[in-house]
């Protein structure tokens, strides 16, 4: 039997595997922003940055911000384009450069969205990521297929109400897995 995989993944997470040996990757939820013929690409929604927060930032772009700034996380989105911040988003979606990456979520990663996330101005939820995460034409389908990673819908309770610590788990349980009860290799029946 042949794992059918969808066409194309935009607007889904992928869980990281229980063997996954990528430090970059073990146990990581990411949210696809993107995934075409020509590859894709998302953030980890679930790797809260240990010395970063928007505040600092904010400060570094010389963006005016309030006190509130200082509790709001920033995520390692990924080992690509590290020095690039990308905001996965609820609406709304005016913001340059927005893409729609499911009908309630947007990512965006333009000054005017980060202004706005400072005064708070900006959309109700989002997570702000440093870096995103990369895979080349077929790689992420090879990947899929390799039992690196299993496909989830996204979902808004998870990326967004759920501690960080807890998503991967969380995510898990969602399509029915029990990740203790994974083999660490692959193999086809």
């Amino acid at each position: 039997m042949t794992l059918q995989i969808p066409a194309f993944l935009k607007g889904e997470m992928i869980l990281a595997m229980p063997g996954m040996t990528d430090p970059n990757f073990s146990r990581t939820v990411t949210c696809l922003f993107e995934h075409t013929g020509q590859g894709a690409v998302g953030g980890i929604v679930n790797r809260v940055h240990p010395f970063l927060s928007a505040k600092s930032i904010f400060e570094e772009l010389k963006i005016d911000c309030g006190p509130t700034a200082e509790t709001i996380p920033i995520y390692m989105g990924g080992p690509v384009h590290m020095g690039e911040i990308f905001i996965l988003h609820g609406p709304p979606f005016e913001w340059q450069g927005c893409l729609k990456v499911t009908p309630g979520y947007g990512m965006s990663n333009t000054l005017d969205i980060l202004k706005s996330i400072a005064t708070g101005k900006g959309p109700e939820i989002f997570i702000i990521m440093l870096g995103c995460a990369g895979w080349g034409p077929g790689q992420l389908e090879s990947e899929i297929r390799d039992n690196t990673w299993l496909t989830c819908p996204f979902s808004e309770s998870i990326v967004f109400e759920l501690p960080s610590a807890s998503r991967w788990k969380a995510a898990m349980k969602s399509i029915g897995v029990d990740p203790a009860l994974l083999s660490g290799t692959a193999g086809n029946a």
